[in-house]
């Protein structure tokens, strides 16, 4: 068996100590709470979601009142609110983006911040999992048009945020379809859906 020279092994030891030392005070000198939401985004990223297109249901026959809504299809009515599908349709189909946050790639939260500055002139937290503080909790059957919509990963953390539209449809920035709308009767969605959200800010005619 051939030996392996002492000295180089010890100095090849010693220098990884000494880089792997260096990594360690500078990871412990950043902010933990970045690092922690980074970790949670990539577990979510990891749980890719494949879903069809989602093509809303149209009417037999629908409200005299009741026209599509641009990009995103839905049939409006005299009751939804234009503003809020109006913001929506700027941001419709622009790709998912790990903290991205403009019309070239953005994430979930960057994505309904933005919708609700726009619509309703509020300003949200960044973070999907600080968006919670911003609202008031509601359970699922009492979703309305413009709440707030959570779902956790596969480790129990809130990793996504949408917002509620209406009959069981969401609008969100999915790391499979960018910003596009799903139904909370998805397979996964529906197993994952945390809680919904409401804005003291916000009003609705549904």
């Amino acid at each position: 068996m051939k030996r392996i020279p002492l000295l180089p092994l010890l100095l090849a030891v010693a220098s990884l100590a000494f880089s792997s030392c260096g990594a360690v005070k500078k990871f412990l000198a950043t902010d933990l709470q970045e690092d922690e939401e980074f970790i949670i985004g990539q577990l979510y990223a990891d749980e890719y979601v494949e879903e069809p297109d989602f093509v809303p249901v149209r009417t037999a026959k629908p409200d005299k009142t009741a026209h599509p809504a641009g990009r995103c299809g839905i049939e409006l009515t005299a009751k939804d609110n234009k503003a809020l599908y109006a913001a929506i349709d700027r941001w419709f189909g622009t790709p998912y983006l790990y903290g991205g946050c403009t019309t070239s790639g953005v994430d979930c939260s960057c994505f309904v911040g933005h919708v609700y500055k726009e619509a309703y002139g509020i300003t949200l937290q960044r973070v999907a999992a600080d968006i919670q503080k911003d609202v008031q909790p509601i359970s699922r059957s009492q979703l309305r048009e413009g709440d707030v919509v959570f779902f956790t990963n596969s480790n129990g953390k809130v990793s996504h945020v949408g917002i509620y539209l209406k009959d069981d449809m969401f609008v969100h920035s999915s790391t499979s379809r960018g910003v596009s709308i799903s139904t909370l009767s998805n397979t996964y969605w529906n197993a994952h859906f945390y809680k919904g959200g409401r804005h003291k800010g916000v009003t609705t005619k549904y």
